[in-house]
């Protein structure tokens, strides 16, 4: 394994976790959106990972596809909101804030830990230069 393998596989795991942001960021933004353009309440996005097993990027991780959280909406009583159904409920999301900012951490943690193994394999490359010049 050469240093800048280690890199091409800390640069994987960077780019998933930017994705896996994005779509925690969505999720928060969207709390409370009770329409959407497709009609009902905004879903919740999760990511799926799946490791990478061959070719140049082996052993790092990549966004295998964006899913849709399928647990139904929360419904609130509130017969004077625009949204509200025949019977005065409305269909919220079902985000919960408090899990969406653990997930968060979660992804913030783990992208530093991909960007200080990228620092660190960088640092390595530059001392090993400096030997060869000595």
């Amino acid at each position: 394994m050469s240093f800048t393998h280690v890199m091409d596989v800390s640069a994987t795991g960077l780019s998933a976790q930017r994705i896996r942001i994005g779509a925690i960021s969505s999720n928060l933004a969207n709390a409370q959106t009770t329409r959407t353009a497709d009609g009902g309440p905004y879903q919740r996005k999760d990511v799926v990972f799946e490791q990478v097993m061959k070719g140049e990027y082996a052993g790092g991780v990549r966004v295998q596809r964006v899913i849709d959280d399928e647990k139904p909406p929360t419904l609130k009583y509130e017969p004077d909101h625009p949204d509200a159904n025949e019977e005065g409920y409305v269909a919220y999301p079902n985000v919960n804030p408090i899990e969406e900012m653990v997930n968060m951490l979660e992804a913030s943690k783990s992208y530093e830990a991909n960007a200080t193994v990228f620092e660190t394999a960088k640092q390595l490359a530059l001392r090993a230069l400096e030997i060869g010049r000595a």
